[in-house]
This record gives structure tokens, C-alpha cells and sequence, in this order.
């Protein structure tokens, strides 16, 4: 597949994340324990918050999410069904990692299971569904259980499984999911079917979006990955991409996924754990000032000290940015 103006090939992206991946576990000590990083991962779970309610409706702004997150305090005049998905989405994301990363209690030999599935969707719909439950829901399908409903059809065509088989087809997922074997080129793909197959499978009333992006990081972070946040930009992207799944094209959301956790990669992990002497790709080192593009041009002509790698990618050092920095500002003072 072709990148086109610029933009690396698939093949490319899933290369560069199993080098950034090797780099990450190898050379940078792996993801951050929460407890020494509280703030690097709360950045992550306040966007990740706010994105994943933005796709499925909710309309508070960042600004709004943050105040909630940060002060427990709600700015604005939304409904309170909305600051409640936002809440019981930070909740149940702050508990993905923290369990992701150092587990108190899961199974040594399955990445997931099933406890863990119901914990998270309990989690994510439990606040919200204190204050506006689903109108059809039985007292056996409050948070944590499954449907005992009939879904109907999609407007992409797909049809989720009938309310009678989705215990079996959890059964199965559940395998599915825990024969997935990271640092490979194929495991964007592989963990993409997951993710579509969870979702295919809408084994809750409600709230099967939320629970299954964050079901997928929870698998990612246990397999040493970063988390994937889709933000609410590529909304259309994702679910153009979940409806090529359906058909049984997992390229475009493996790429997706691929992307997603390169972004967090460069994004939050990163900066936060690399010293300042510290190879790391050009776009782990962006500023205000200087764009992943400005940055590698700047290496490219030789005025920012960086090394290029075998897989084709410029490093360079917070510390080596920082000089060339100071040199660009000594040049300019020169010529006012």
C-alpha cells in the first residue's frame, strides 16, 4: 500500500511501531509505573475521557473535562448524564492502567478475562446509569451484565449477535483475545479483529464503545503497549475503518490502532521518561516552537545533531534540540 504524498506506507507504520516498541521495553525501562508517573498517565486518561465520550455524543469540552477530573467540579450546564459518562470513563480508565501495569489480582496466563470485561463496562456505566438508566433494561442488565436484548442492525450493515449467544461468544473472544502475541508486524491487525469482534459481539445494553476502547487498551498496556485514544477528529475514520472490519479488511483499523499508539508513544510516554541526553525519534521532541517536520529538516541539513536509525528514522536529544535552539536564536540576534 502506497503512502502517498509523504505519508509512510502501512507496512511502514507497522515497522516503525515494532522498532519504537523494541526501543520503548528495551531502552527506555518500558510504560511507566502509574504510581511514579501519576501525571503522565493522567494526562492520557483526562484526553482519552473526553475524546472517547466526544464520539459516542457527549458535549462537554476539554476545558469542562478537565475541571471535573482535576476538581470534581461541574463547569457548564450540560446534563448531568454527560458528566457522569465523563466521570465513569476517568474512573474506569484509571483502573485499566493501574491494573494494566501492576495487576493486584488477574490470571498470569490470560492477558484478559471475563472478570476484567465486566469490571471495566461496571465502571464505565455505573454513575451514568445512576441517573438515567436504559429505559428497556431488565434489573439483570444494570452495569457489568450482559444484554438480554436483541440489538438491531447497524447502520453499516453489521448485525450484532443474538442476546441468547453472547456468553458463548464471549467464551470465544476471550481466546480469540488472549492467543495475541505482541512484536510482531501482524499484531496491528490481530488486535484490530479484536476490537472489531468485541464490538460485533455488543455484549452490553449500552456503553459497548466506551467498554470496548477501553477493553483494547487494557489489552494493549498488559502487552507493554502505550493505549490507543481516538480522539474525536477521526471519529468518521474509526468507524469507516470498523466498517471495513466488518467485511473482513483489517488494514485500515490496524493502521489506525497503530497510529494511535504511536501518537501516545511520542505524545506522553516519551518526553516524560526519556533523559535529556536520550535518543528518541524527532517526534517525541516537538515544541511550540519546532514541528516533528521543522525538526527533521533541521537534522536532514545537518543543524540539529541527530542520528538516523535503521529504520530510516532521525534521533536526536531533548538536550541536542535545546542547542540547536540556542544557536537559531544566536543567528537571528545576529541579524537584527
Amino acid at each position: 500500500m502506497s503512502g502517498g504524498r509523504g505519508r509512510p506506507a502501512r507496512s511502514e507504520v507497522y515497522r516503525r511501531l515494532d522498532t519504537q516498541i523494541a526501543e520503548l521495553w528495551n531502552r527506555l525501562g518500558g510504560l511507566p509505573n502509574p504510581m511514579e508517573a501519576a501525571d503522565i498517565w493522567k494526562d492520557i486518561w483526562t484526553a482519552e475521557a473526553h475524546h472517547s465520550t466526544a464520539i459516542e455524543g457527549n458535549t462537554l469540552v476539554i476545558s469542562e473535562v478537565e475541571k471535573l477530573l482535576s476538581e470534581g467540579r461541574a463547569v457548564g450546564s450540560k446534563l448531568l448524564r454527560e458528566y457522569m459518562e465523563v466521570r465513569g470513563y476517568a474512573d474506569a480508565s484509571d483502573w485499566v492502567y493501574r491494573e494494566g501495569i501492576q495487576p493486584t489480582s488477574y490470571d498470569p496466563d490470560r492477558i484478559i478475562t471475563m472478570q476484567d470485561v465486566r469490571r471495566v463496562h461496571q465502571q464505565v456505566m455505573a454513575l451514568v446509569w445512576d441517573v438515567d438508566p436504559h429505559p428497556d433494561a431488565t434489573e439483570r442488565e444494570g452495569p457489568g451484565n450482559f444484554r438480554e436484548h436483541e440489538i438491531q442492525r447497524f447502520d453499516g450493515g453489521m448485525q450484532p449477535v443474538s442476546w441468547t449467544l453472547v456468553e458463548s461468544e464471549m467464551d470465544l473472544w476471550l481466546e480469540e483475545a488472549n492467543a495475541l502475541k505482541p512484536r510482531s508486524l501482524q499484531f496491528p491487525e490481530e488486535v484490530a479483529k479484536v476490537h472489531r469482534d468485541f464490538e460485533a459481539i455488543h455484549p452490553f445494553l449500552d456503553g459497548n464503545g466506551r467498554t470496548g476502547r477501553l477493553v483494547l487498551n487494557l489489552i494493549l498496556v498488559r502487552h507493554g503497549y502505550p493505549p490507543a485514544i481516538i480522539y474525536k477528529g477521526d471519529r468518521s475514520k474509526y468507524l469507516r475503518a470498523l466498517q471495513r472490519a466488518d467485511s473482513g479488511e483489517y488494514g485500515a483499523l490496524g493502521e489506525f490502532i497503530a497510529r494511535a499508539i504511536l501518537d501516545n508513544l511520542y505524545k506522553f510516554i516519551v518526553p516524560a521518561i526519556a533523559g535529556p541526553a536520550r535518543l528518541v525519534p524527532l517526534a517525541a521532541l516537538t515544541t511550540d516552537e519546532f514541528s516533528a517536520t521543522t525538526l527533521r529538516a533541521a537534522a536532514n541539513r545537518g543543524a540539529l545533531q541527530a542520528t538516523k536509525g535503521p529504520d530510516g528514522q532521525w534521533r536526536s536529544s531533548r538536550k541536542w534540540v535545546e542547542e540547536y535552539a540556542g544557536q537559531r536564536y544566536k543567528r537571528n540576534r545576529g541579524n537584527e
